[in-house]
């Protein structure tokens, strides 16, 4: 081989890495509340106690030109800001509902305690004096991932302020106990000091969008790796650990049949999230996250309960693609 082949062939091999490499470049260290970080509205806070602690949680409040009378809370996912839910919430809006999208504590701009009791109890708790304190009686809960175990725990332990529960791709669909051996809360702190831009987009393109990528996956990389890079990560990190142990330790699997209000699962059947898939061999991870069959199961378990299936879409479906999330979207809010 000639040298300017070998050239060529090297160039070739490398171009595929220099968007790669420019855009871990353009991402900046971000604090433990994202002081710098912009929201696609504007936000408030919402001072309260809790375990002894003075705490803040930070939320977007958006009113539509025309309100419907009704309104709409949108639950986070446990790798997003609540800022992931633009286009949600401009397609609520433009429907007449209200939107109210907090950072659960712990994540995004709200506060990071290091001692604190984290529960699916408390975190819905919390939010549910969150709307009494914006004199909010009732709302249709939406909850994407973590936020789906979040927005069950809510409507079960308030089904009076919950008008209807929209589940889009929630984790919590089964109990990975029963398969993947127990990881301490240290092991998830040591897993999270090491995580980078590098892993962190690895992990995204390979377990949300199947291998494939476009800009508009940058932002939910960006955020998380500059959180990696900032001088406040260990406080991240922390919680990031603390809120693993209570996803793996407090299913929601067993209640789906006590839910008392209608409740619609919007699922990317392409996804197969789930909990410690590195902790368990091969033939055992392959059973685990089949989100193909998980709705199945668990729609059949809920007394009002309705099934929308997005073949092909993964993790994200209102991020992957957004006009096929917001039809089913639209079909699951009550009329």
């Amino acid at each position: 081989m000639t040298p300017f082949r070998r050239c060529i062939l090297t160039l070739l091999f490398l171009l595929p890495l220099f968007p790669l490499a420019a855009q871990e470049d353009a991402v900046r260290p971000l604090d433990e509340r994202l002081t710098d970080y912009d929201y696609p509205f504007p936000t408030k806070v919402y001072s309260f106690q809790s375990q002894l602690q003075d705490l803040e949680m930070v939320y977007m409040d958006v009113t539509p030109p025309r309100f419907n009378g009704k309104t709409a809370l949108l639950l986070h996912g446990k790798n997003f800001p609540s800022a992931y839910w633009e286009s949600t919430i401009k397609l609520l809006l433009d429907q007449g509902y209200r939107v109210i999208a907090p950072d659960q504590v712990g994540f995004g701009k709200s506060s990071k305690p290091q001692q604190y009791q984290f529960t699916f109890h408390q975190l819905a708790h919390n939010t549910r004096w969150l709307l009494y304190s914006l004199r909010i009686d009732s709302a249709v809960v939406v909850g994407h991932s973590m936020g789906g175990m979040v927005a069950t725990r809510f409507a079960l332990m308030y089904p009076e302020t919950t008008e209807s529960l929209i589940l889009v791709n929630p984790i919590g669909l089964e109990d990975w106990k029963l398969k993947v051996p127990y990881q301490s809360v240290d092991e998830w702190y040591e897993g999270e000091l090491k995580k980078d831009y590098a892993s962190i987009r690895e992990y995204q393109q390979k377990n949300y969008y199947d291998g494939n990528w476009k800009s508009a996956y940058d932002p939910w990389v960006n955020v998380l790796a500059g959180w990696a890079i900032s001088e406040d990560y260990a406080y991240v990190a922390w919680d990031a650990a603390l809120t693993y142990d209570m996803i793996f330790t407090q299913p929601v699997v067993y209640e789906f049949s006590q839910l008392q209000v209608p409740t619609v699962l919007i699922l990317g059947t392409r996804d197969r999230t789930a909990l410690g898939k590195p902790l368990v061999g091969e033939e055992v991870r392959k059973t685990l996250g089949r989100y193909d069959q998980l709705g199945k199961t668990i729609v059949g378990q809920i007394p009002d309960g309705t099934l929308i299936e997005l073949e092909g879409l993964g993790h994200l479906p209102h991020i992957e693609d957004f006009a096929r999330f917001a039809k089913a979207l639209k079909q699951a809010l009550p009329h």
